[in-house]
């Protein structure tokens, strides 16, 4: 009985039809950038320092600098920079005093600067940015820090629900119905983010936006995945992920130019619109309807995909019936994902790996920006990474396989991050290199994970296995703004050193799974057993 894969060797695996499919697809891909990164530019925090009454006019009355003001009014300032105390503290004394001086206003107050006493901003603060972000508008810094914490997790945690939840409907209902909904909603929620006046209901509408963004994102990569042929699988997984990067670029610049997290909001949603056009350019899965045993509409789509192609349809191909059909509908559920002995290992492995490369990928960005000298360039830097490793992904898995070359990045980000720590802070430049050597091993690995994962599970469980697995990629990325912002005050390198023993784990559980080079898409769990 031949399979869908066989006929797609005759209409075309990769031609016309496909690569319009592949083309809206990746678009849909670079616009979920600002929903998975976005919290490095609409939650940006810049220098800052209590405000003081009276501190601009004293300036003003005796002629001081900037620098002369800070070091005359900050506590703090002149011996370590910024710090706590130069961020969250100030004096408490009346700058509006008549009698202050101008070479030593503290000890003309108080007469000692050992006892001048310290109180917290009680008037908000003053921001060294042109721009303005979540925590410039709602003050999320020094005791109120860990909302800029929260709002990252909420999304997160909106990933995390959604993700089966969207699972089930895309395996349920079909690929193209679950993305036109989730796109919707996207929208929706993306819009209402921008107006919406308080702190809670931007947390409460983030989350919404996670709840299908994600679960969104992932079905276009089950789709585009299933609609080509097996000898070009592996390459449009990886080129879709590869969208994500240009996203990453685009996004970046835009950020720069609108540097007013409200308008960038606003103008990276509206785009988002023009996906809902989908309903007439992207076809249902033809895999997905075979395992619904819904085989006179594949059928249909399949013809449509010979017409686009310029292809004939075999005659012997036309009125065929799949064993699907034979066999009724198989309906997703999730304790398939743990039954049988293999199924079970994969699914452990995989969660893991999952979460890892969400903690390490996203640790890896905020710790970069938590060293920052130019936000947007350390932004630039660690997004062009991201090109050559899916060229080294694309040319390592076609000769080598796929499990040798994703055990390898996983380790070399491990390895990278241990690195970053251990080099001198008076050697920035070489730290910079080797956070950016782990920024490519953790995007292969998390490039590899994303295409693996829908090799190791069956038709019509895949959709479901994806999203149950990549939970965990979303329970890191709850977790993983509080490792990086709350040990940086222990040591400013212990989250690399976290990241080290979560990816060195990662690369060796990731030589327990089975190699998946030059297989066939498997159909049933009995075929997932059957891999060795």
């Amino acid at each position: 009985m031949p399979t869908l894969d066989d006929i797609l060797e005759n209409v075309g695996e990769f031609d016309k039809f496909q690569k319009q499919t592949f083309f809206v697809l990746c678009l849909l891909s670079a616009a979920f950038t600002p929903v998975y990164v976005g919290v490095i530019f609409f939650g940006f925090i810049p220098e800052h320092r209590c405000f003081s009454p009276g501190v601009a006019e004293l300036s003003q009355r005796c002629g001081w600098s900037l620098e002369e003001q800070l070091n005359h009014t900050v506590p703090e300032w002149g011996s370590r920079g910024a710090s706590f105390g130069s961020r969250c503290r100030r004096y408490e004394v009346d700058w509006n005093a008549t009698d202050i001086s101008c070479t030593d206003p503290l000890g003309s107050l108080m007469g000692n600067w050992s006892t001048v006493p310290l109180g917290p901003c009680r008037d908000g603060w003053v921001y060294e940015s042109p721009g303005t972000s979540l925590v410039t508008e709602f003050n999320l810094v020094c005791e109120d820090s860990w909302k800029l914490d929260l709002f990252q997790s909420s999304v997160n945690a909106g990933f995390f629900i959604g993700s089966i939840n969207v699972g089930y409907i895309a395996d349920r209902f079909g690929r193209k119905f679950c993305l036109l909904n989730t796109i919707l909603a996207n929208v929706v929620c993306g819009i209402l983010l921008v107006f919406v006046p308080t702190y809670l209901w931007i947390v409460i509408f983030r989350f919404l936006q996670g709840l299908v963004s994600k679960g969104c994102w992932t079905a276009g990569y089950i789709l585009v995945t299933e609609v080509v042929g097996p000898k070009y699988r592996r390459t449009v997984g990886i080129l879709y992920q590869t969208a994500f990067s240009v996203g990453l670029l685009v996004f970046d610049a835009i950020a720069y130019a609108i540097p007013h997290w409200r308008w960038l909001q606003l103008t990276v949603t509206l785009p988002s619109c023009f996906f809902l056009l989908y309903y007439w350019c992207l076809p249902e899965s033809p895999r997905w309807l075979i395992s619904q045993g819904k085989n006179d509409k594949a059928m249909k789509i399949v013809s449509d995909m010979a017409k686009k192609n310029q292809k004939k349809m075999p005659s012997h191909f036309e009125d065929i019936k799949f064993e699907e059909e034979d066999g009724g509908k198989q309906s997703p559920s999730l304790i398939d994902l743990v039954r049988t002995p293999q199924m079970r290992k994969n699914t452990f492995i995989l969660m893991y790996n999952w979460f890892t490369s969400s903690v390490l990928y996203q640790g890896l960005i905020m710790h970069m920006g938590v060293a920052a000298g130019n936000m947007y360039l350390d932004f630039l830097y660690s997004a062009l990474v991201e090109f050559p490793a899916a060229f080294i992904i694309i040319v390592t898995i076609d000769h080598v396989g796929r499990r040798y070359p994703w055990a390898a990045a996983n380790m070399v980000a491990g390895a990278a991050c241990l690195v970053t720590a251990l080099i001198p802070e008076d050697i920035h430049w070489l730290k910079v290199i080797a956070a950016c050597i782990g920024r490519m091993g953790i995007t292969m690995a998390f490039e590899m994970v994303c295409f693996v994962n829908t090799e190791l599970y069956p038709t019509y469980i895949r959709n479901l296995g994806v999203m149950v697995c990549s939970s965990l990629c979303d329970v890191g990325g709850v977790i993983v703004p509080f490792i990086v912002y709350r040990l940086v005050e222990v040591w400013h390198d212990l989250p690399l050193i976290v990241f080290t023993v979560l990816g060195l784990i990662a690369g060796g559980l990731v030589l327990l799974l089975p190699e998946t080079k030059g297989r066939v898409l498997p159909e049933t769990v009995e075929d997932v057993e059957n891999f060795h």
